[in-house]
Formats: structure tokens, C-alpha cells, sequence
């Protein structure tokens, strides 16, 4: 199998349909599986549903100090209403940019971690050795990662985490938490010519969500993560315009600051909009932060402030990433979100990555690795 490079990776994966739902990552996860043993990378593939995967890669291993992690999701959000100019499933190239759906967030991520874990394969073999972690599921709450986690086997301990969402090629030390919830007001239902006979649970939720507009989380604000936010995503209630509807819903997305607990926040929701609705949490995943003295955090804002000619100070993402769910399972290891592509064109329609940004996260991951396994670079 012809070893590619890293931009080609990556347009060999946005050719596969991994949107989610339903994810669909069986294909994706076999070949990039076959193409990580082709290059002595032992793999395992974890079903978690139907036809939905998680891929555990890992070479080296064989001195006293623990891998690092590299980890990153295959699945990526629905195409959207708008027309695109650009195949989303074709990896066009135009103006140095790589288009298509995942271009960004996250297949050249997960590209340029290949790529950076291939080309200082003989470094691995005699060292600590990589492991490389793809999940399903990240962009529904983790679903993946979850279930990754529930067999400690498949993955055994690891000493650092390097997530490879896109930031741009900024290294943050951590991310928000995220806290989705769902709530349901109930009403009875009646002919839409004589709704006195009936209970509107339209009538009921609006009044909530108005509420809610005006919450308030205490006027709390953090100098590197900023403020915590909420936004109500969607409503839906009823089912026909002569019916008067007898149940009502809304989904809650709650952004969260390190230390903020999220029951507290719940209980703190329930108060403001009142008696009348029944709420329960879809996806409760913590924030993630490493301290920014942290000498492990502070050579890969070295390396990658080398690659870049910048200078990097602390700073964190506003979403949430796989790290919720893997940075405590592998007992709080220090953890930094670096990957190419921008956020602000993730989930777009002409969503693309930066080619340059591409080959230089390459650069960087390689540098990583080489810092961890203390060889240098060639």
C-alpha cells in the first residue's frame, strides 16, 4: 500500500461518509486500520454499534515510561441546507485549501497524526511508543469514547494527551464542559377550533425558554476560559396546526467553567424556569484543564511555537472534545487540544483546512513524539 501523504490521507478520508447520525465509521476505521498495520502498528478495531467504531492503534513500548496518546474522531456533523460548491466528499483542492466535509474538524487532524506516527515509526520501537486513538461518536456527546472506556484492556495507561481538534495549531491547555440537557413540558390535548378544551404545552415551554433567556450563572469569569454559556438549540412540540399539542420539547446546551458542577447548575436551571417541566441530562462531560506551569504542556507550546515562529501563552477551547471522557480515565494525564484547521469553518457548508496548516501539524506531532521518546527529530 503506497504511504501517502499527509493531505492525500486526509482526502482519502473525507471520501468516506461518516456523518453522524448515523456515523457509519466501520469503513473508515478499516482503512485506516489496514493502512497503520501495513507500517507495523499493531490495531484493533472495538464495535460499539452497528457498523460504529473505534480504532486502537499503538507501536513501541518497551521501556519504563509510559506512551503518549494521540487521539482524534472519524464521524463529523450533517452536510447542512446550503448548496456546496465543493464535493463535500471529494477532498477538492483549491488555493491551498482542502475541502470537504470533515476537511476541518476532524480528518486532517487525524491525517497529520498518521502521518507524524508513521514517519518516526523506527523511534517507536525501542522507546515508550505511541498510541493512537480514533473514536466514533464525538459529535453526538462522546458516544464513542464512552464506550471505549468501558474496557481498560484495549487501552491500557498512557503518560500525556494530545487531542487534534482544529485550534488553528494553537495549543490549549483545556476546553469548557458540557452539559446537554433535554426538557419536556406536558399538556392535553383538544381540537384545534376549541382549544379552552385542551392544555397547549407549546404555550407551557415558550414561557421557559423565556425564562431561560434570562439566566444567570453569577456573573462568573474566568481570565483564560471566559464566561459559561447556555443556549436553548431547538423546540419542537405538536403534531398537527388543528390539534392543540400535548407535549412540547427543548434541547439546552450549558457551556461550563473548571469547578462549576453541573448538578449544582442543573438544580440552578430547575429554579429559574419554575414547577411544570420534567428535565434530564443527555450528555454530562467535564471540562479538562492542565495547569500552565505544567513542564510536559509547556515544550509543546515550545515546539509548536518553533514551527510556527510564534509565541503561545495559556489559553483553552470554548467546545468540548474527547478529552471529558479520556483525560480521567487515564487518571487526570497532563492533555493539550492542537490540531490543524479553524474552527470558525468547522460544521460548515464549503467547510476546508489549510494545506500548510496541515503539513505543519505534521511537523509538530512529530516533534512531539520525538521530545517524548527522547530522540531527536530527523
Amino acid at each position: 500500500m503506497l504511504t501517502l501523504n499527509a493531505t492525500d490521507l486526509a482526502r482519502q478520508l473525507i471520501g468516506f461518509d461518516t456523518i453522524n447520525p448515523v456515523g457509519n465509521e466501520k469503513q473508515i476505521s478499516e482503512f485506516l486500520g489496514g493502512y497503520l498495520e501495513a507500517r507495523g502498528f499493531s490495531v484493533r478495531l472495538l464495535p460499539f454499534g452497528n457498523d460504529r467504531y473505534n480504532l486502537v492503534a499503538r507501536k513501541g513500548g518497551r521501556s519504563g515510561k509510559l506512551p503518549i496518546c494521540f487521539t482524534g474522531h472519524m464521524d463529523t456533523v450533517p452536510l447542512g441546507a446550503m448548496e456546496w460548491r465543493h464535493d463535500p466528499f471529494a477532498g477538492e483542492i483549491s488555493h491551498g485549501r482542502l475541502y470537504g466535509r470533515g476537511a476541518c474538524d476532524m480528518k486532517s487532524g487525524i491525517a497529520a497524526v498518521t502521518s507524524a506516527a508513521i514517519e518516526v515509526g523506527d523511534q517507536l520501537d525501542s522507546g515508550p511508543g505511541v498510541v493512537l486513538i480514533f473514536t466514533g461518536g464525538e459529535e453526538t456527546g462522546c458516544e464513542g469514547a464512552h464506550h471505549l472506556v468501558r474496557d481498560l484492556a484495549s487501552v491500557g495507561p498512557v503518560g500525556a494527551l494530545v487531542v487534534a481538534e482544529p485550534t488553528g495549531l494553537k495549543p490549549f491547555g483545556g476546553h469548557k464542559g458540557a452539559l446537554w440537557l433535554r426538557g419536556v413540558c406536558h399538556g392535553r390535548t383538544a381540537h384545534g377550533s376549541a382549544p379552552h378544551l385542551g392544555e397547549n404545552a407549546v404555550y407551557k415551554i415558550a414561557r421557559k425558554v423565556t425564562r431561560l433567556e434570562e439566566f444567570n450563572f453569577g456573573n462568573l469569569k474566568d481570565e483564560i476560559f471566559g464566561v459559561p454559556s447556555l443556549n436553548v438549540g431547538t423546540v419542537e412540540g405538536g403534531q398537527n396546526p388543528n390539534s392543540v399539542p400535548d407535549r412540547a420539547a427543548i434541547s439546552i446546551d450549558i457551556r461550563s467553567l473548571p469547578g462549576q458542577r453541573h448538578q449544582q447548575i442543573k438544580q440552578q436551571l430547575i429554579t429559574q424556569v419554575g414547577e411544570g417541566i420534567d428535565i434530564e441530562i443527555v450528555s454530562d462531560l467535564p471540562s479538562v484543564w492542565t495547569e500552565p506551569d505544567n513542564f510536559w504542556l509547556k515544550s509543546v507550546e515550545r515546539i509548536a511555537g518553533e514551527v510556527q515562529g510564534l509565541h503561545f501563552e495559556s489559553a483553552s477551547a470554548p467546545y468540548f472534545t474527547d478529552a471529558s471522557v479520556l483525560t480521567p480515565f487515564f487518571g487526570g494525564v497532563p492533555t493539550v487540544i492542537l490540531g490543524p484547521g479553524e474552527i470558525s469553518v468547522a460544521h460548515k457548508t464549503d467547510e476546508y483546512c489549510e494545506i500548510r496548516q496541515i503539513e505543519q501539524a505534521v511537523e509538530i506531532y512529530r516533534a512531539i513524539i520525538s521530545s517524548w521518546t527522547g530522540k531527536s527529530p530527523e
